[in-house]
Parts: structure tokens; C-alpha cells; sequence
């Protein structure tokens, strides 16, 4: 009696260059502090303290430490745009849109294979993308969107509190909103958004790397994934 199995030859690709890793990790730290003070913001904590609230400007802090952290947010956002159009093929601003008939083929694959746990039924290991799917592409492309517009939102509540010139750019969101509740809302809607893509990206990265075994999670600090070279049989 024989035993068909089946090896697969992988070899070692260089995916992630240092300023899309530098961009992901900055990301990662931004958003973790904006999301913390930006709650403490919104729902200032009640502290029973000695001294007096003058001497303590301990909301001040918070806000200031979101103001920064907005402006490190803002200038790392801009540059990982500048790097979709001058970095390699996976970093490619064409990697966040279905450009193609190959990429929306891919995008069928991805929502039968990864969303609707369908097996694929001739196992097409060519639809495994190298960088991004169609589907994570996408999903990052509207991303950015709204974070445009919590950027946009941010800096039209911070434009009535602050002189400096920038903020006040933004003022003129408030007015087509309509309110400036309307706009913390938004504001504060994204963030919730945000926390639920998050634990979604998390999750499925580490799904990734448990099926396809190519190195998902570490690929974004060495930068490396391995990826499918050939298929090869054995009796």
C-alpha cells in the first residue's frame, strides 16, 4: 500500500523593506496612545487628590501627549503614501486596489478561502498572494480613508483652542459637518472602528501563519515571508 504525500518547496523572500516595517510599527505605537488618551479625553476619570487641580494639569498632559502624538501619526501616514509610489512592488499603492483581472480573481479566492472557510477545490496555491491579497488591500485602502478623516475631524477640534496656523486649515470641516458634536462623534466613531479592525488584523495574521506556515507574523519585523516555489510530489 503507498501513501501519497506531498512536500512543497519554499524559498525565502524579502517582502517588507525597513520604511514599510518603520511606518507599521510607528502605526502601531500612535494609535495604541492615541486610542488610550483620546478615551481619557472623552471621559475625563475622577480623581480624588491632595493638591489642588491648578497644580496638577494632569488633562493637559493627556491632551498635549494626543496633540504630539496626532502630528507623529499624521507625518508617518504622509510618508508611508510617499513610499506606496517610490518602494518596491509589495509596498505599491497598486497592491491596495483590484487593478486587474488577476486581482479580482484573487479577491473571489481570498472571500471563498479565508472569509467563507470554503476549500479551495484544486487548491490553488498561485492565488496566495506574496504581499498583500486583494481583499487586505482593499481593507487597508479604506482604512487609510477614514483615517484621513479622523485626521480632518481631530484637527477641526483642535483648530478653536490652538493659534497655530495648521489646525485652523481645518476649521471649515465643522461648518459642512454641521455641528462640532457631529464631528467628535465621527471622531470618537472611527476610533471604535479602528480597535475593530485592529483585533481582526491581529487575528488574522496569526491564522495565516498557523494554515500557510510562510511566516506572517515575523515578516514584519525581518522582513522575509517564504513563499511557494514549486509543487512537488512524491509516491
Amino acid at each position: 500500500m503507498s501513501i501519497k504525500t506531498r512536500t512543497f518547496d519554499y524559498k525565502r523572500v524579502y517582502v517588507w523593506e525597513i520604511p514599510v516595517r518603520f511606518f507599521h510599527w510607528v502605526n502601531v505605537l500612535s494609535l495604541t496612545i492615541l486610542t488610550i488618551t483620546g478615551f481619557l479625553i472623552a471621559y475625563p476619570p475622577a480623581l480624588v487628590l491632595s493638591d489642588e487641580a491648578s497644580n496638577l494639569f494632569l488633562m493637559g498632559y493627556v491632551r498635549m501627549t494626543h496633540f504630539i502624538t496626532a502630528f507623529v501619526f499624521i507625518l508617518n501616514l504622509l510618508f508611508r503614501w510617499y513610499w506606496a509610489f517610490v518602494g518596491n512592488e509589495f509596498a505599491s499603492v497598486k497592491n491596495l486596489i483590484p487593478y486587474n483581472k488577476n486581482r479580482w480573481k484573487n479577491l473571489i479566492y481570498v472571500f471563498k478561502v479565508d472569509i467563507l472557510l470554503m476549500k479551495d477545490k484544486e487548491e490553488n496555491f498561485n492565488n496566495i498572494s506574496i504581499g498583500h491579497n486583494t481583499v487586505a488591500g482593499l481593507s487597508y485602502f479604506g482604512l487609510m480613508i477614514l483615517l484621513f478623516i479622523q485626521i480632518f475631524t481631530g484637527l477641526a477640534l483642535y483648530a478653536p483652542t490652538s493659534s497655530w496656523f495648521f489646525p485652523q486649515m481645518f476649521k471649515w470641516v465643522t461648518p459642512l459637518l454641521g455641528s462640532e458634536s457631529v464631528v467628535r462623534y465621527i471622531h470618537h466613531l472611527i476610533t471604535w472602528f479602528v480597535i475593530v479592525f485592529s483585533v481582526l488584523h491581529m487575528y488574522l495574521v496569526f491564522f495565516h501563519d498557523y494554515v500557510e506556515g510562510r511566516g506572517e507574523s515575523s515578516s514584519m519585523i525581518s522582513g522575509f515571508k517564504f513563499v511557494l516555489k514549486q509543487r512537488v510530489k512524491e509516491k
